[in-house]
């Protein structure tokens, strides 16, 4: 099972196609699961210093699991597939983490956003920033809540440079380990 070679009149066929199907659904899969731990996993810290300790160590997750995809792609049989599995993994542990952090950040000071914040208001708040949408029906008051949203954005515009570079890079390797051309 490889990725389709150049010139193959069906390139790609039965074993690419449900390589590219399982990798779906494990994407898929993973980020179900990581919502789904978001809306059921408790995050009633009551201290600012348990706030800077979840977004830490959350952040620390995602370099933790983005190293580890870039790992994986390099070895697996179709990088392609798993660059992509690997970026809707890594993008939506992002996400989830500022969601959580924000939560926390209204639960711990309310007043922190211009409305309280539920868990899906504070996903939907993280994903609008993260998109760069920013309908503005939610901003950030307090001081800590605005440094929040500025490491989220910057932290968003690395993600999105780093990780495509890197990801491409992994890619790339992973065909050439192959004996394949970029």
């Amino acid at each position: 099972m490889t990725d389709p070679a150049p010139g193959n009149s069906r390139p790609y066929g039965g074993p690419y196609r449900r390589a590219a199907a399982a990798s779906c659904a494990r994407a898929v899969g993973i980020v179900v699961a990581l919502v789904l731990a978001y809306y059921l996993v408790p995050l009633d810290t009551r201290s600012t210093a348990g706030t800077v300790v979840l977004l830490v160590c959350g952040l620390g997750a995602v370099v933790v699991v983005f190293g580890w995809e870039a790992w994986t792609i390099m070895r697996s049989p179709h990088p392609r597939l798993r660059a992509a599995e690997a970026l809707a993994t890594t993008v939506a542990l992002y996400l989830i983490v500022f969601a959580s952090v924000y939560h926390v950040l209204e639960h711990d000071t309310p007043g922190s956003f211009t409305e309280p914040l539920t868990r899906t208001d504070a996903l939907y708040f993280t994903l609008t920033t993260f998109t760069t949408v920013g309908f503005g029906d939610i901003t950030a008051r307090s001081e800590a809540s605005r440094v929040a949203v500025m490491c989220q954005m910057a932290g968003g515009l690395l993600l999105v440079g780093l990780a495509v570079r890197l990801l491409a890079a992994a890619v790339e390797a992973g065909l050439r380990r192959r004996g394949r051309e970029p």
